[in-house]
Protein backbone atom coordinates (compact mmCIF):
# COMPACT_ATOMS: atom_id res chain seq x y z
CA UNK A 1 0.00 0.00 0.00
CA UNK A 2 1.02 3.22 -0.79
CA UNK A 3 2.33 5.69 1.99
CA UNK A 4 -0.71 8.03 1.81
CA UNK A 5 -3.46 5.84 0.64
CA UNK A 6 -5.53 6.45 3.46
CA UNK A 7 -6.18 10.16 2.54
CA UNK A 8 -8.52 11.68 0.55
CA UNK A 9 -8.02 15.51 -0.49
CA UNK A 10 -10.60 17.39 -2.17
CA UNK A 11 -8.28 20.16 -4.19
CA UNK A 12 -9.75 23.56 -5.39
CA UNK A 13 -6.83 23.81 -7.73
CA UNK A 14 -5.65 25.49 -10.52
CA UNK A 15 -2.58 26.15 -12.50
CA UNK A 16 0.77 25.75 -11.20
CA UNK A 17 1.90 25.96 -7.32
CA UNK A 18 -1.45 24.35 -6.27
CA UNK A 19 -1.64 21.27 -8.17
CA UNK A 20 2.34 21.31 -7.64
CA UNK A 21 1.65 20.36 -3.90
CA UNK A 22 -1.26 18.06 -4.62
CA UNK A 23 1.15 16.15 -7.03
CA UNK A 24 3.65 15.17 -4.34
CA UNK A 25 0.59 13.85 -2.19
CA UNK A 26 -1.01 12.11 -5.20
CA UNK A 27 2.09 10.27 -6.09
CA UNK A 28 2.47 8.80 -2.69
CA UNK A 29 -1.03 7.30 -3.04
CA UNK A 30 -3.00 10.08 -1.59
CA UNK A 31 -6.43 9.99 -3.32
CA UNK A 32 -7.05 13.70 -4.68
CA UNK A 33 -10.26 14.66 -5.97
CA UNK A 34 -9.78 18.26 -8.26
CA UNK A 35 -13.52 19.83 -8.41
CA UNK A 36 -13.42 21.92 -11.53
CA UNK A 37 -15.98 24.40 -12.59
CA UNK A 38 -17.94 23.55 -15.56
CA UNK A 39 -18.70 27.20 -16.03
CA UNK A 40 -15.25 28.46 -16.91
CA UNK A 41 -13.38 25.12 -18.53
CA UNK A 42 -12.19 23.75 -15.51
CA UNK A 43 -8.55 24.73 -14.38
CA UNK A 44 -6.98 26.94 -16.64
CA UNK A 45 -3.60 24.97 -16.82
CA UNK A 46 -5.79 22.91 -19.40
CA UNK A 47 -5.29 26.05 -21.81
CA UNK A 48 -1.72 26.61 -21.55
CA UNK A 49 0.19 26.78 -24.45
CA UNK A 50 2.89 25.85 -26.45
CA UNK A 51 1.36 22.17 -26.42
CA UNK A 52 -2.35 22.46 -26.09
CA UNK A 53 -5.40 21.14 -27.78
CA UNK A 54 -9.03 21.54 -26.61
CA UNK A 55 -8.81 20.87 -23.14
CA UNK A 56 -5.78 18.78 -23.00
CA UNK A 57 -2.15 20.66 -22.29
CA UNK A 58 1.22 19.20 -21.16
CA UNK A 59 1.47 21.68 -18.62
CA UNK A 60 -1.76 20.51 -17.27
CA UNK A 61 -0.22 16.65 -17.09
CA UNK A 62 3.01 17.92 -16.07
CA UNK A 63 0.97 18.48 -12.62
CA UNK A 64 -2.19 16.52 -12.48
CA UNK A 65 -1.21 12.95 -12.53
CA UNK A 66 -2.59 10.57 -10.32
CA UNK A 67 -5.32 12.78 -9.63
CA UNK A 68 -9.35 12.19 -10.20
CA UNK A 69 -11.48 15.45 -11.53
CA UNK A 70 -15.45 16.06 -10.71
CA UNK A 71 -17.19 18.82 -12.89
CA UNK A 72 -19.01 20.36 -10.37
CA UNK A 73 -20.55 24.17 -9.79
CA UNK A 74 -19.72 25.24 -6.13
CA UNK A 75 -21.87 28.22 -6.95
CA UNK A 76 -25.25 26.44 -7.69
CA UNK A 77 -27.14 24.99 -4.64
CA UNK A 78 -27.05 21.81 -6.04
CA UNK A 79 -23.27 21.83 -6.26
CA UNK A 80 -22.86 22.87 -3.03
CA UNK A 81 -24.68 20.19 -1.71
CA UNK A 82 -22.20 17.83 -3.49
CA UNK A 83 -19.96 19.60 -2.15
CA UNK A 84 -20.16 19.09 1.44
CA UNK A 85 -21.04 15.64 0.94
CA UNK A 86 -17.44 15.41 -0.52
CA UNK A 87 -16.20 17.25 2.82
CA UNK A 88 -17.92 14.21 5.25
CA UNK A 89 -15.89 11.59 3.64
CA UNK A 90 -12.84 13.30 3.47
CA UNK A 91 -9.94 14.77 5.14
CA UNK A 92 -8.99 17.91 3.93
CA UNK A 93 -9.97 20.43 1.30
CA UNK A 94 -6.91 22.06 -0.52
CA UNK A 95 -7.34 25.23 -2.52
CA UNK A 96 -4.99 27.60 -4.00
CA UNK A 97 -7.02 30.86 -4.39
CA UNK A 98 -6.78 34.17 -3.87
CA UNK A 99 -6.63 35.22 -0.35
CA UNK A 100 -10.30 36.55 0.04
CA UNK A 101 -11.72 34.12 -1.99
CA UNK A 102 -11.83 30.79 0.71
CA UNK A 103 -14.23 32.91 2.55
CA UNK A 104 -16.39 33.96 -0.32
CA UNK A 105 -16.78 30.02 -1.42
CA UNK A 106 -17.28 29.19 1.98
CA UNK A 107 -14.15 26.44 2.10
CA UNK A 108 -12.90 27.71 5.49
CA UNK A 109 -12.79 25.46 8.51
CA UNK A 110 -15.43 27.43 9.76
CA UNK A 111 -17.21 27.00 6.86
CA UNK A 112 -17.27 23.44 7.06
CA UNK A 113 -16.55 21.73 10.67
CA UNK A 114 -20.17 21.46 11.23
CA UNK A 115 -19.83 18.99 8.53
CA UNK A 116 -16.92 17.29 9.23
CA UNK A 117 -15.14 17.98 12.62
CA UNK A 118 -12.05 16.75 11.70
CA UNK A 119 -11.67 18.64 8.07
CA UNK A 120 -8.31 20.21 7.35
CA UNK A 121 -8.61 23.51 5.32
CA UNK A 122 -5.44 24.10 3.72
CA UNK A 123 -5.48 27.48 1.54
CA UNK A 124 -2.64 28.28 -0.62
CA UNK A 125 -2.74 31.67 -2.04
CA UNK A 126 -0.30 34.75 -2.95
CA UNK A 127 -0.36 36.67 0.26
CA UNK A 128 -2.10 34.90 2.73
CA UNK A 129 -5.36 35.64 4.01
CA UNK A 130 -4.98 38.75 6.38
CA UNK A 131 -2.54 41.37 5.65
CA UNK A 132 -3.26 44.50 3.41
CA UNK A 133 -2.52 42.21 0.27
CA UNK A 134 -4.04 39.44 0.71
CA UNK A 135 -6.62 41.00 -2.23
CA UNK A 136 -4.30 40.81 -4.43
CA UNK A 137 -3.25 38.01 -6.88
CA UNK A 138 -0.30 36.56 -6.41
CA UNK A 139 2.04 35.29 -8.97
CA UNK A 140 5.81 33.93 -8.90
CA UNK A 141 7.50 36.36 -11.23
CA UNK A 142 5.36 39.35 -9.29
CA UNK A 143 6.37 37.68 -5.91
CA UNK A 144 10.26 37.03 -7.26
CA UNK A 145 10.27 40.67 -7.44
CA UNK A 146 8.13 42.07 -4.39
CA UNK A 147 10.61 39.21 -2.19
CA UNK A 148 13.88 40.43 -2.92
CA UNK A 149 15.04 37.45 -4.80
CA UNK A 150 15.14 39.36 -8.50
CA UNK A 151 17.94 42.07 -6.56
CA UNK A 152 20.10 39.30 -6.09
CA UNK A 153 19.86 37.50 -9.67
CA UNK A 154 21.81 38.29 -12.50
CA UNK A 155 25.02 40.33 -13.27
CA UNK A 156 26.40 43.16 -10.94
CA UNK A 157 25.90 45.80 -13.90
CA UNK A 158 22.20 44.26 -15.64
CA UNK A 159 19.07 44.71 -14.45
CA UNK A 160 17.27 41.95 -11.71
CA UNK A 161 16.50 38.75 -12.67
CA UNK A 162 13.88 36.07 -12.30
CA UNK A 163 14.61 32.59 -11.88
CA UNK A 164 14.62 30.69 -15.01
CA UNK A 165 11.89 28.10 -13.18
CA UNK A 166 8.79 29.10 -10.97
CA UNK A 167 11.06 28.59 -8.06
CA UNK A 168 8.15 30.66 -5.23
CA UNK A 169 5.44 28.60 -6.87
CA UNK A 170 7.26 25.16 -6.44
CA UNK A 171 8.36 25.75 -3.32
CA UNK A 172 4.88 27.31 -1.87
CA UNK A 173 3.46 23.61 -3.20
CA UNK A 174 5.84 21.92 -1.03
CA UNK A 175 5.31 24.02 1.59
CA UNK A 176 1.04 23.42 1.47
CA UNK A 177 1.55 19.42 1.02
CA UNK A 178 3.92 19.37 4.13
CA UNK A 179 1.37 21.77 6.33
CA UNK A 180 -1.72 19.93 4.92
CA UNK A 181 0.09 16.42 6.08
CA UNK A 182 0.55 18.23 9.63
CA UNK A 183 -2.74 19.01 10.29
CA UNK A 184 -4.23 15.47 9.13
CA UNK A 185 -2.13 14.12 11.34
CA UNK A 186 -2.99 16.44 14.40
CA UNK A 187 -6.82 15.81 13.33
CA UNK A 188 -5.99 12.26 13.46
CA UNK A 189 -4.95 12.42 16.81
CA UNK A 190 -7.14 15.35 18.11
CA UNK A 191 -10.19 15.08 16.91
CA UNK A 192 -10.64 17.90 15.17
CA UNK A 193 -9.30 19.73 12.07
CA UNK A 194 -8.28 23.37 11.37
CA UNK A 195 -7.05 25.59 8.54
CA UNK A 196 -3.63 26.53 7.27
CA UNK A 197 -3.60 30.05 5.92
CA UNK A 198 -0.18 29.59 3.48
CA UNK A 199 1.17 31.80 1.03
CA UNK A 200 3.47 32.16 -1.65
CA UNK A 201 4.78 35.37 -0.20
CA UNK A 202 5.72 33.66 3.01
CA UNK A 203 7.30 31.17 1.51
CA UNK A 204 9.58 33.67 -0.68
CA UNK A 205 10.35 35.46 2.19
CA UNK A 206 11.54 32.22 4.29
CA UNK A 207 13.76 31.56 1.55
CA UNK A 208 16.58 34.48 1.98
CA UNK A 209 17.40 31.83 5.31
CA UNK A 210 20.82 33.51 5.90
CA UNK A 211 20.86 36.51 3.74
CA UNK A 212 17.99 37.35 5.90
CA UNK A 213 19.99 36.73 9.12
CA UNK A 214 22.70 38.37 8.13
CA UNK A 215 20.73 41.52 7.58
CA UNK A 216 18.40 41.94 10.27
CA UNK A 217 21.30 41.13 12.99
CA UNK A 218 24.35 42.82 11.20
CA UNK A 219 22.94 44.84 8.48
CA UNK A 220 24.52 43.17 5.40
CA UNK A 221 23.55 44.50 1.94
CA UNK A 222 23.12 41.79 -0.42
CA UNK A 223 24.20 42.51 -3.89
CA UNK A 224 24.34 40.93 -7.14
CA UNK A 225 27.79 38.95 -7.78
CA UNK A 226 29.59 38.15 -11.09
CA UNK A 227 28.87 34.53 -12.89
CA UNK A 228 26.56 34.27 -9.64
CA UNK A 229 29.36 33.29 -7.10
CA UNK A 230 28.62 32.86 -3.53
CA UNK A 231 28.48 36.04 -1.57
CA UNK A 232 31.38 34.37 1.08
CA UNK A 233 33.14 31.51 0.00
CA UNK A 234 35.45 31.82 -2.56
CA UNK A 235 36.00 30.57 -5.03
CA UNK A 236 32.47 29.05 -5.44
CA UNK A 237 31.35 30.31 -9.18
CA UNK A 238 30.80 30.15 -12.56
CA UNK A 239 34.07 29.70 -14.69
CA UNK A 240 35.31 29.28 -18.54
CA UNK A 241 36.77 26.91 -20.28
CA UNK A 242 37.30 26.68 -24.07
CA UNK A 243 34.20 25.10 -24.77
CA UNK A 244 31.71 26.48 -22.57
CA UNK A 245 31.26 26.77 -18.65
CA UNK A 246 31.26 25.31 -15.49
CA UNK A 247 30.74 25.60 -12.11
CA UNK A 248 33.09 24.77 -9.03
CA UNK A 249 33.25 25.58 -5.31
CA UNK A 250 35.51 25.15 -2.63
CA UNK A 251 33.35 24.68 0.69
CA UNK A 252 35.39 23.70 2.64
CA UNK A 253 39.40 24.75 2.78
CA UNK A 254 40.34 21.13 1.90
CA UNK A 255 39.05 21.59 -1.16
CA UNK A 256 40.62 24.77 -1.85
CA UNK A 257 43.79 23.02 -1.34
CA UNK A 258 42.88 20.07 -3.67
CA UNK A 259 41.81 22.53 -6.62
CA UNK A 260 45.86 23.64 -6.37
CA UNK A 261 46.73 20.70 -6.76
CA UNK A 262 44.42 19.79 -9.52
CA UNK A 263 45.47 22.87 -11.52
CA UNK A 264 48.90 22.61 -10.76
CA UNK A 265 49.72 25.77 -8.83
CA UNK A 266 50.71 24.34 -5.31
CA UNK A 267 52.01 27.89 -4.67
CA UNK A 268 48.40 29.46 -4.72
CA UNK A 269 48.14 27.66 -1.07
CA UNK A 270 50.41 29.33 0.67
CA UNK A 271 49.95 32.69 -0.60
CA UNK A 272 49.06 34.99 1.97
CA UNK A 273 46.19 36.59 -0.43
CA UNK A 274 45.06 33.07 -0.30
CA UNK A 275 45.14 31.22 2.46
CA UNK A 276 41.87 31.36 4.30
CA UNK A 277 38.07 32.13 3.01
CA UNK A 278 38.03 36.04 4.34
CA UNK A 279 41.35 36.49 2.87
CA UNK A 280 40.47 34.99 -0.76
CA UNK A 281 37.22 37.07 -0.44
CA UNK A 282 39.10 39.77 -0.29
CA UNK A 283 41.28 39.29 -3.28
CA UNK A 284 38.40 37.78 -5.36
CA UNK A 285 39.38 39.63 -8.77
CA UNK A 286 42.80 38.70 -8.25
CA UNK A 287 42.03 35.23 -7.79
CA UNK A 288 39.19 34.91 -10.26
CA UNK A 289 41.69 35.94 -13.02
CA UNK A 290 44.67 33.35 -12.31
CA UNK A 291 42.10 30.78 -12.06
CA UNK A 292 40.30 32.17 -15.45
CA UNK A 293 43.64 31.92 -17.14
CA UNK A 294 44.12 28.34 -16.29
CA UNK A 295 40.65 26.74 -17.10
CA UNK A 296 40.98 28.90 -20.47
CA UNK A 297 43.81 26.11 -21.35
CA UNK A 298 41.27 22.97 -21.31
CA UNK A 299 37.57 22.29 -21.78
CA UNK A 300 34.80 21.58 -19.86
CA UNK A 301 34.77 17.67 -19.33
CA UNK A 302 38.60 18.30 -18.57
CA UNK A 303 38.19 20.12 -16.21
CA UNK A 304 35.02 18.30 -14.65
CA UNK A 305 36.83 15.17 -14.84
CA UNK A 306 39.60 16.03 -13.26
CA UNK A 307 38.16 18.14 -10.23
CA UNK A 308 35.61 15.12 -9.83
CA UNK A 309 38.51 12.86 -9.19
CA UNK A 310 39.89 15.36 -6.62
CA UNK A 311 36.18 15.13 -5.17
CA UNK A 312 35.65 19.07 -5.36
CA UNK A 313 31.86 19.97 -5.63
CA UNK A 314 31.33 21.06 -9.36
CA UNK A 315 29.04 20.12 -12.51
CA UNK A 316 29.20 21.24 -16.01
CA UNK A 317 26.23 23.64 -17.16
CA UNK A 318 23.65 21.69 -18.50
CA UNK A 319 21.59 22.29 -20.87
CA UNK A 320 17.84 20.95 -19.98
CA UNK A 321 18.19 18.29 -22.54
CA UNK A 322 21.53 17.42 -20.85
CA UNK A 323 20.22 17.63 -17.03
CA UNK A 324 17.11 15.05 -18.66
CA UNK A 325 19.66 12.55 -20.19
CA UNK A 326 22.24 12.55 -17.64
CA UNK A 327 23.46 9.43 -16.26
CA UNK A 328 22.56 10.08 -12.84
CA UNK A 329 18.91 11.67 -13.83
CA UNK A 330 18.41 7.74 -15.54
CA UNK A 331 19.50 5.89 -12.76
CA UNK A 332 17.63 7.69 -9.69
CA UNK A 333 14.44 6.99 -11.99
CA UNK A 334 13.30 10.26 -12.45
CA UNK A 335 11.71 10.01 -15.72
CA UNK A 336 8.10 8.40 -15.70
CA UNK A 337 5.54 7.76 -18.39
CA UNK A 338 2.27 7.97 -18.76
CA UNK A 339 -0.29 7.04 -21.61
CA UNK A 340 -2.91 9.77 -23.15
CA UNK A 341 -5.32 9.65 -25.48
CA UNK A 342 -3.94 12.70 -27.33
CA UNK A 343 -0.24 12.70 -26.84
CA UNK A 344 0.28 9.45 -26.82
CA UNK A 345 2.92 8.57 -24.38
CA UNK A 346 4.41 11.03 -21.95
CA UNK A 347 7.80 11.05 -20.53
CA UNK A 348 7.50 13.52 -17.04
CA UNK A 349 9.98 13.86 -14.76
CA UNK A 350 9.32 11.85 -11.07
CA UNK A 351 8.43 13.36 -7.70
CA UNK A 352 11.65 13.85 -6.22
CA UNK A 353 9.85 12.94 -2.73
CA UNK A 354 10.29 9.22 -2.18
CA UNK A 355 8.94 6.92 1.08
CA UNK A 356 10.60 3.20 0.67
CA UNK A 357 11.93 1.32 -2.26
CA UNK A 358 8.90 0.20 -4.13
CA UNK A 359 8.25 1.19 -7.97
CA UNK A 360 5.32 3.10 -8.96
CA UNK A 361 3.19 2.82 -11.96
CA UNK A 362 1.12 5.97 -12.69
CA UNK A 363 -1.80 7.26 -14.18
CA UNK A 364 -1.98 10.34 -16.65
CA UNK A 365 -4.09 13.28 -15.64
CA UNK A 366 -7.56 13.30 -15.72
CA UNK A 367 -9.84 14.30 -18.65
CA UNK A 368 -12.19 17.47 -17.17
CA UNK A 369 -14.91 15.68 -15.34
CA UNK A 370 -14.13 12.27 -16.01
CA UNK A 371 -14.31 10.51 -12.71
CA UNK A 372 -17.83 12.43 -11.66
CA UNK A 373 -20.06 9.70 -11.92
CA UNK A 374 -17.85 7.17 -10.61
CA UNK A 375 -16.80 9.57 -7.50
CA UNK A 376 -20.76 10.41 -7.14
CA UNK A 377 -22.08 6.72 -7.50
CA UNK A 378 -18.89 4.77 -5.88
CA UNK A 379 -18.07 7.38 -3.16
CA UNK A 380 -21.03 9.21 -2.01
CA UNK A 381 -24.19 6.24 -3.03
CA UNK A 382 -25.43 9.28 -5.14
CA UNK A 383 -28.50 6.51 -7.82
CA UNK A 384 -28.30 6.85 -11.06
CA UNK A 385 -31.43 8.94 -10.81
CA UNK A 386 -29.70 11.65 -8.47
CA UNK A 387 -26.85 11.97 -10.88
CA UNK A 388 -29.44 12.73 -13.71
CA UNK A 389 -30.81 14.79 -11.50
CA UNK A 390 -28.04 16.88 -10.81
CA UNK A 391 -27.17 16.89 -14.76
CA UNK A 392 -30.12 18.46 -15.41
CA UNK A 393 -29.72 21.52 -12.70
CA UNK A 394 -26.29 22.17 -14.97
CA UNK A 395 -24.67 21.73 -11.46
CA UNK A 396 -22.42 18.77 -12.93
CA UNK A 397 -21.68 21.05 -16.45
Amino acid sequence: MKPLADIRIIAVEQYGAGPFGSLQLADLGAEVIKVENPRDGGDVARYVPPYAEGEDSLFFESLNRNKRSISLDLGSAEGRAVFEDLVRNADAVYSNLRGDVPAKLRIRFADLAAINPRIVCCSLSGYGQTGPRAQDPGYDYVLQGLTGWMSLTGEPDGPPQKSGLSLVDFSGGFVAALSLLAAVHAARRDGVGTDCDLSLFDTAVSLLTYLATWHLSQGYEPTRTRRSAHPSLVPFQLFPAQDGWFVAGCAKEKFWHRLTTVIDRPELAVDARFTTFAERMKHREELEEILDTVFMTGTVDKWVTLLREASIPCAPINSVEQALTDEHTIARNMLITTEHPRFGTLTHVNSPVRVGSAVVEHRRAPRRGEDTDEILRELLNYSADQVAQLRETGALG
